[in-house]
Order: structure tokens, then sequence, then C-alpha cells
């Protein structure tokens, strides 16, 4: 994909309706020739919008206004391109459980949950945070937490009646980052856009829950580890391998490779990808709006449903 390209597919599909700044930010981007060779001097992996936007803002560009951002960007470019090298786009959206919940409730207890691509392991919590489905609320059991996820919810979505029980969290990553140092939660708040507040705020509040309870995080490969991390689970227990945006940074083979491997393990698989990430989900799909961002939640290879990028939204087709 050209690069202009890019960051227009951003500016519209992801950030239009969610943060001004960043919009305006990537429309000037995508018309900026001198800016776009700088980003095109990274690998095609590191020149994502959201990791060079948040390479930036980490490194002191933060003006609101783009000719004092463009001073800044060209200024600390030497900073910023070393930070983009270093860091991936691991945003750890724990808004995501709302559209994981329905689904893992489903499952017979106790839980074993297992997240590849786990950043730092923030999902692995389904059960102590609070949701706010419409008009169904749901707490965790010893009372209302400081994550509290809202989720609009459209079709016949099997929202629970409790949360379910969790008794082993576990996680691998390239890199995976500690929700109790300093520089990795710097580095996870740069990645919320500019403008989430509410965003902001929920991550560091799931943060704190998870330096309180820390999971077992590995780091490696997904595709030579998940099947390790599975074994780990204790007996009794219903496993549950599952992962959000996380297929779409990997070459077809290894996508491949992982959903044959995963489908092989003593476990259930829960996916959250974009519509096109898992190429046979494609002719399996309902039709909806094209120019909105979305995942598709599924179930051991069945979409189920259309899931909101930062579980804002569910939109159930599937079974009830």
């Amino acid at each position: 994909m050209d690069l202009a390209q890019r960051f227009r597919d951003f500016a519209f599909r992801e950030v239009h309706n969610n943060s001004p700044l960043y919009h305006r930010r990537a429309v000037h981007i995508a018309e900026d020739q001198a800016v776009l060779a700088l980003i095109a001097e990274l690998p095609t992996d590191k020149q994502q919008p959201n990791l060079v936007l948040a390479a930036a803002r980490v490194n002191g560009a933060v003006a609101v206004s783009y000719r004092e951002f463009r001073g800044q960007l060209i200024a600390h470019w030497p900073a910023i391109s070393a930070t983009a090298l270093a860091r991936r786009t691991q945003t750890n959206e724990a808004g995501r459980a709302a559209t994981l919940l329905p689904v893992l409730a489903r499952l017979p207890g106790p839980l074993s949950v297992t997240e590849v691509g786990a950043s730092a392991g923030l999902c692995l919590y389904p059960d102590r945070f609070s949701y706010r489905y419409d008009d169904i609320s749901l707490d965790p059991a010893d009372g209302p937490s400081p994550v509290v996820l809202p989720c609009k919810v459209t079709g016949d979505a099997p929202i629970p009646a409790r949360l379910p029980e969790v008794v082993h969290r576990a996680g691998v990553d390239l890199n995976p980052l500690d929700a109790d140092d300093i520089r990795d939660r710097e580095w996870l708040e740069a990645l919320v856009w500019p403008g989430q507040d509410e965003r902001l705020a929920r991550l560091r509040a799931s943060c704190a829950i998870a330096a309180a309870n820390p999971p077992l995080l590995v780091t490696g490969d997904l595709n030579e580890k998940v099947a390790e991390l599975v074994h780990t689970a204790p007996p009794g227990s219903t496993v549950v391998v599952f992962h959000s945006a996380v297929l779409t940074y990997l070459p077809p083979p290894a996508r491949e490779e992982f959903i044959t491997s995963v489908r092989e393990l003593p476990c259930h698989w829960v996916s959250q990808e974009g519509t096109g990430v898992i190429a046979e989900f494609t002719d399996r799909l309902p039709q909806r709006d094209s120019a909105t961002a979305r995942m598709v939640l599924a179930v051991d290879g069945e979409p189920v449903a259309y899931a909101g990028p930062h579980g804002q939204s569910l939109d159930w087709f599937g079974p009830a």
C-alpha cells in the first residue's frame, strides 16, 4: 500500500470519529512529501501511522498546529525513528474485554486464559472489570471495578448474568510489557489517541490491576510458544487462547501456521481480527458499512459478531 494512502486510511477509517487531532495530523502527513520521505526511511512494518505518531509524542512532537508539529517531527526525527524501531504498536486496550466477555462466559469454568500478542496482558482480567451493556450492568463479585467498560450492543448477543471465574492468566509477546514499569506504561499511554481521556484513565486503572496480580508473560513468537502456554494451565480448567488485532501483523504463512496449530491444541480459540485478516471468514460475514473499522469476533473458527476496535460496540449475528 502507498504510504500516503496508509495515512489517509488511518485518518478516515480509524481516527475520524475518535481523535480529531490525529485525524487532522494524518491527513496533513498524507499530503506532506518531506515528512512522508522521512517515514519511508523506516522498514515497512514500522511505518504504521499509530506507531509513528506515538513515537513522536514520547519524543516531544506534541504541538497542536500541524506547522509546529511538523517542525518538531523533523527536528526530533532521529529520536523518533529510534523509538519506532525499538517499539511496537502494542495497544493494550482493556475495552476489548467487553466484546470477549459474552463468548468467554459461555464456556464452562473455571477458565485458564492465554493471550497471544498480550502486550502487558491487560485483557487477561475479564473477571476483574465492570461492564455496561446498554442497560445491563455487570460487576465483579466483590463489587464495582475501577475499570468500567461500556459497550453498545445490537443483535441477540448472549450477555451473561455473571462474570466467569478465571484461575490462570498467561500470555506471549515478542516484547512483553510490564504494567508496573513506568517506561512501559508511558509507551502504552502514548498509544492512546489524543482526546480519548476515558481510554487513558481506563488504561491506567487496568495497569494497576495487572501490577497487583501479574500474569505469566513469556517472550517469544506466538507460533513457538502457544502450545507451551496451553499446557501450563491447571488441570480441570477450560483453556482459552485468544487474540485481538494480532494476526494482522503476521505474514500470511505465519497466520495459517497459527490457525492450524491452535485448532489442534486442547483449548477453545477466540479471535478478534480485522475483517480481511482470517481469509476463511470472508465469505461467511454479513454485509456491513466497510467505511467503519471493525473486527470480527469468532469462536473456534466460527464468526459470531462484529466488534468495535476498542470494544465499544458488539454487533452480534451468530446464534444467541
